[in-house]
């Protein structure tokens, strides 16, 4: 099971980026597609979720700015991401989780997005 994200970088406040997540190995149509974001003194936080089942959720402080979505056709997952500030910055980290066996939750290696000005 691979899954590669990409789409990271350095960024001004109040920019936006696009994050991709391109996932193989799996039946990507029965998986939920999660992002999370890690910094050193942060522990890992769930971003937002597209859920096998289609229902989207999303934490507090990215709704609004933050969409998730995901393609079945391409097996990826995107996080658009606009109105980007400092708190945003981390390592954003893509993960599959089968929507009824949990234990079958898989991670990418992560992401870069620095926003600074």
């Amino acid at each position: 099971v691979h899954l590669v994200e990409s789409g990271g970088g350095l960024v001004y406040p109040g920019g936006s980026l696009r994050l991709s997540c391109v996932v193989s190995g799996i039946l990507f149509r029965f998986y939920d597609m999660s992002w999370y974001r890690q910094t050193p003194i942060r522990r890992r936080e769930l971003v937002a979720t597209a859920h096998a089942d289609g229902f989207i959720s999303y934490v507090d402080s990215v709704k609004g700015r933050f969409s998730i979505s995901r393609d079945s056709a391409e097996n990826t997952s995107y996080l658009e991401m606009n109105s980007l500030t400092s708190e945003d910055t981390a390592i954003y980290y893509c993960n599959a989780r089968h929507q009824r066996f949990g234990t079958y939750n898989y991670w990418g290696q992560g992401t870069q997005v620095t926003v600074s000005s």
